[in-house]
C-alpha cells in the first residue's frame, strides 16, 4: 500500500496546492469502528473531529452498513426524473422534524449546493439579489457560498452573484460585543441591523443567511434569542431567515434537534448537510412550500436524493433518534466542556473554551494574551495526533480547535479523548493543563 509520505507525494503532484491536509506529515485514514479510526501505517486514533462533523453515529455501525449494502445491491442511482422511494420517505420525515409548516424538501450533493439553492430560492422569491450575512461565517466553497461567507481565508475571490451585507456575529471575545451580558448582544445586534438596512442596501433585501453557531469561524456561539432578536427586525421587511444547520443540525448541539430552536425563530428555510448520511454525500434544503416553489422554471437533481444516499441517510436518521443521540451530545458535551474549560482556565495559551453539546472549541492564543496563535494551535493539532487523538482546526485566525466527535461518543471514550487533547495542550503550553 506504501507509505503516508509517499501517498503524500503523489496527493501533491495531481491535486490542487489549495487542497489543505492536517499535520507535518498527512496521514490516511482507512478504517474505523464506533469512534475509532485507523491509518494506512496501523497507527489507532480517537476520532475527536468525526470528518468535520460528518460521521454522526460512528463507524462501522451495522443497521447504517447494512441498509447501504442492501441499497447497493439493489440499485444505486436513477435521477429525480423518477419517482425514488426513499427519498420521497426521507422528505416527509425532515420536513415533519423541521418545524417549518407546508415544508418541502430538495436534496442536493453537498452542503455548499444546498446553500446556493437555498439562496437561489430566496432570490427568486423575492426578486432581488441582496443578502445580509454574519461576519466570521462559512458557508460552503461554491461560487454564491462564498459570496456569503464572512472569512477571508475561505474566500478566493470578491466576485459573487450577491449583493452582501454583513452583521456583526455576536462573538463576545473580541470586537463591539465584548463585555456585554445576552440582553445588551441581542438589543446591540438588532440595532445593528436596522443601521446596516438603512445605510448599504436598497431597501429590497431577499434574505438574510446565518449559521446558529459557527463551524468553520470557530464554533462561535451568540447567546441564546440572538436571532429571535435579529428576526423581529426582518420580519418588518419581509425579509427571509435561511438557518445553515450543516453544521448545527440532528441533534448536535444537544440543547435542540436544530441550532435555530435556541433563538425563539423559524427560519423560512435550512440547510441540511454532512451528519444526515454519516459519510455518504448528500445535502439539502427544507422550507415553507411558497419560498421552496419559487423558481418558476424547471430543474432536476442527477445525483441529489438518488437511492443509496437518502436509503444511508434514513438509516442514519433512525439511529439518532432511536439510540438518543441528541441527550447523548448534550449529556457527553457537557462532561468535555467542564474538564476542557477547568483545566484551561490556569493555561496562559487558552483564552476561551465555548460551544454547545458536542461542538466545542477551544481558542489558542499567545500566553497571556488574546492575540490569537495558529502557530500553537497547529502544534497542539500536531500533538495531540501523537497521543492518538484527531480533532480539527478553525477560526477567524486559524488558531481554535475544534472538537466534534460523533454524537455516539461514550463518556469512557470521550474522558480518554479529553485527557489526551489536555497532556498536548500541557506540552504545548509548557504548563500543567491536566485535570487528573
Amino acid at each position: 500500500m506504501g507509505t503516508h509520505s509517499e501517498l503524500a507525494e503523489r496527493h501533491r503532484r495531481v491535486l490542487p496546492s489549495w487542497l489543505a491536509l492536517y499535520y507535518d506529515q498527512p496521514i490516511e485514514l482507512v478504517e474505523g469502528k464506533g469512534c475509532f479510526v485507523r491509518d494506512g501505517e496501523g497507527n489507532e486514533y480517537i476520532d475527536f473531529f468525526g470528518g468535520i462533523l460528518t460521521t454522526s453515529i460512528g463507524y462501522g455501525v451495522e443497521e447504517f452498513v447494512e441498509a447501504v449494502r442492501s441499497q447497493v445491491g439493489r440499485m444505486v442511482h436513477t435521477s429525480t426524473l423518477y419517482l425514488v422511494r426513499p427519498m420521497v420517505e426521507l422528505a416527509e420525515r425532515i420536513a415533519g422534524l423541521s418545524g417549518i409548516e407546508d415544508a418541502k424538501v430538495f436534496f442536493t450533493n453537498s452542503g455548499s449546493e444546498a446553500i446556493d439553492t437555498a439562496l437561489m430560492m430566496c432570490c427568486a422569491a423575492r426578486r432581488s439579489n441582496q443578502v445580509l450575512a454574519l461576519r466570521n461565517s462559512y458557508h460552503g466553497r461554491s461560487f454564491a457560498a462564498t459570496g456569503v461567507t464572512g472569512n477571508r481565508a475561505w474566500s478566493p475571490s470578491s466576485f459573487t452573484p450577491l449583493s452582501v451585507s454583513w452583521l456583526h456575529n455576536g462573538d463576545r471575545l473580541r470586537g463591539v460585543f465584548a463585555g456585554l451580558d445576552d440582553d445588551q448582544v441581542c438589543r446591540a445586534a438588532a440595532a445593528d441591523l436596522r443601521e446596516v438596512l438603512a445605510t448599504t442596501t436598497s431597501g429590497d433585501v431577499a434574505c438574510f443567511i446565518a449559521e446558529p453557531v459557527q463551524g468553520v469561524g470557530g464554533f462561535v456561539v451568540p447567546p441564546d434569542g440572538f436571532f429571535g432578536a435579529l428576526q423581529e427586525v426582518l420580519a418588518e421587511q419581509g425579509i427571509l431567515y435561511i438557518s445553515d444547520e450543516v453544521q448545527t443540525g440532528w441533534g448536535r448541539t444537544g440543547e435542540h434537534f436544530w441550532g435555530y430552536q435556541a433563538h425563539g425563530v423559524r427560519p423560512d428555510l435550512l440547510v441540511f448537510a454532512k451528519g444526515l448520511a454519516n459519510g455518504l454525500a448528500i445535502g439539502g434544503v427544507v422550507g415553507r412550500a411558497s419560498v421552496v416553489d419559487a423558481f418558476g422554471s424547471n430543474s432536476i437533481s442527477t445525483f441529489g436524493g438518488n437511492p443509496l444516499a437518502t436509503s444511508g441517510a434514513l438509516a442514519t436518521l433512525d439511529y439518532i433518534l432511536d439510540h438518543g443521540l441528541q441527550a447523548n451530545a448534550l449529556a457527553v458535551g457537557r462532561q468535555v466542556h467542564e474538564r476542557l474549560a477547568g483545566a484551561a482556565s490556569s493555561s496562559r495559551i487558552v483564552a476561551d473554551v465555548r460551544g454547545k453539546g458536542l461542538m466545542l472549541g477551544i481558542e489558542l492564543v499567545e500566553p497571556g494574551t488574546l492575540t490569537p496563535s495558529a502557530k500553537l494551535a497547529n502544534e497542539v493539532l500536531q500533538r495531540a495526533r501523537e497521543r492518538g487523538v484527531l480533532v480539527g482546526k478553525g477560526g477567524l485566525y486559524g488558531n481554535v480547535l475544534r472538537v466534534s466527535p460523533p454524537m455516539s461518543v461514550s463518556r469512557e471514550v470521550a474522558y480518554e479523548g479529553t485527557g489526551r487533547l489536555l497532556d498536548a495542550l500541557s506540552a504545548v503550553g509548557g504548563e500543567r493543563a491536566s485535570d487528573d
